[in-house]
């Protein structure tokens, strides 16, 4: 038989199957009650992803529907595994993880966030990381404390 009718599975394809992995934050996996259970919906996303590309009988197109899902089952199976709950903050006296922070800047605008683990952080939501630099200024500080941020001083008005 030729090679000529063969399908045979192009450098494309085979890139287009192996994707690298998600990249894993170096720092602890700090989560919420609620963003445990949002990484653990997301798993259960990503096994739904790979079994229903099982039952694909073309194997390139098996291979290219089940890419993304297997590397989000991987990075959230690793997400979920390291997860380390911190229960919400016990007071209000101090910003901590889990607070919800409400701090004016320099130039009159005043936002809010809640500060939560790294995958739960949605800034336009109103969230953000503990890793990031507002919310690593903010830690340990109370009401009217003043934190710099860069060049921008923050002054924290409210702690929920």
């Amino acid at each position: 038989m030729s090679t000529a009718f063969v399908k045979e599975e192009s450098a494309e394809t085979a890139a287009e199957t192996h994707l690298p992995d998600r990249p894993i934050s170096p720092h602890p996996n700090l989560v919420t009650e609620a963003g445990l259970k949002a990484l653990e919906e997301q798993l259960q996303l990503a096994r739904e992803g790979v079994e229903a590309a099982a039952g694909i009988e073309d194997v390139n197109e098996k291979r290219r529907q089940t890419a993304i899902p297997l590397r989000d089952f991987r990075y959230f199976a690793e997400r979920v595994r390291t997860a380390q709950v911190i229960p919400a903050p016990a007071s209000i006296g101090t910003v901590a993880f889990g607070s919800k922070v409400t701090f004016s800047r320099d130039d009159g605008r005043v936002q809010t966030y809640r500060i939560v683990g790294e995958d739960e952080a949605d800034p336009k939501a109103g969230s953000i990381s503990f890793v990031s630099p507002v919310a690593r200024g903010l830690m340990g500080k109370g009401v009217g404390d003043l934190a710099m941020v860069g060049d921008q001083e923050l002054e924290i008005t409210a702690i929920a």
